[in-house]
């Protein structure tokens, strides 16, 4: 286990320095989250309603949150594919190096950035009038449920890099990913939606995590009386555990056989 941990920040290092020689990659991909909020915020928010009444920047941000932590899997598959294709993953193969640090590194890296990207998200989210109006200890939490869902979609993004292990398939990913992440109440009320839509969106992953956030934030949310409104932070929890227990083996699973 102590190799396994150190061979895993051997990875997750140099997964870090990569970043570091690509400054204007990493920036793009902190600001654009900050752009969705401003759009939103400001060019649409003026007609959006928020059910029950309150400000929608309120009721933006902890969705966006949950929102950021989805497209981050785009950057995962990129990163796990791109080494595939090059070569790279073979070579890490075919050193005495524990077959899991891999992929634990990469899952270690990518989480570091999520949570600075996670970070500005905050600090934009406070410049445009958004507070956590529940405590710190609750909104410790929310974010803790917000960094979680990233930490399950990690490993979804980790198996389909190993599995597609084609960089130019990132577009077929992005089409996955962009219905899935506006399928929810990231942004909208899912009662706003077509009766089977909104089904669909209240019990997505990623409105649990928002819906959840919020809760703990003290921000304004959408209600619903369903089951998944209702109980969205044991949603919060039990989805990204779920998500983890199938791909985190599929991930060391799929490692193991390149090449055979």
């Amino acid at each position: 286990m102590r190799w396994a941990i150190a061979d895993g920040w051997t990875i997750t290092r140099r997964d870090l320095a990569h970043w570091a020689n690509q400054p204007g990659q990493i920036l793009a991909g902190l600001l654009f989250p900050v752009m969705i909020v401003l759009m939103f915020g400001y060019l649409f928010g003026g007609g959006m309603t928020v059910p029950g009444g309150g400000d929608y920047r309120e009721f933006l941000m902890p969705g966006m949150f949950a929102l950021t932590m989805v497209f981050g899997l785009e950057t995962t598959y990129a990163a796990v594919s791109a080494d595939a294709a090059r070569g790279v993953t073979d070579r890490f193969r075919s050193l005495p190096m524990a077959s899991s640090a891999v992929v634990t590194g990469r899952a270690a890296a990518d989480l570091l950035n999520s949570a600075l990207a996670l970070a500005v998200l905050v600090g934009c989210g406070l410049a445009v009038g958004w507070r956590a109006e529940a405590g710190p200890g609750r909104a410790a939490l929310a974010l803790g449920l917000v960094l979680l869902l990233r930490f399950a979609l990690l490993w979804l993004g980790i198996w389909l890099g190993l599995v597609v292990g084609k960089p130019e398939a990132l577009v077929a990913v992005q089409i996955l990913v962009w219905p899935v992440g506006f399928l929810s109440s990231a942004l909208v009320s899912p009662a706003t939606m077509p009766g089977w839509l909104g089904a669909i969106a209240e019990w997505n992953p990623l409105s649990a995590t928002a819906a959840a956030a919020r809760e703990l934030f003290g921000n304004p949310g959408w209600g619903g009386d369903s089951w998944a409104a209702q109980h969205a932070i044991t949603l919060a929890v039990a989805w990204p555990l779920l998500i983890v227990a199938v791909f985190f083996p599929l991930s060391i699973r799929a490692f193991r056989r390149l090449g055979g």
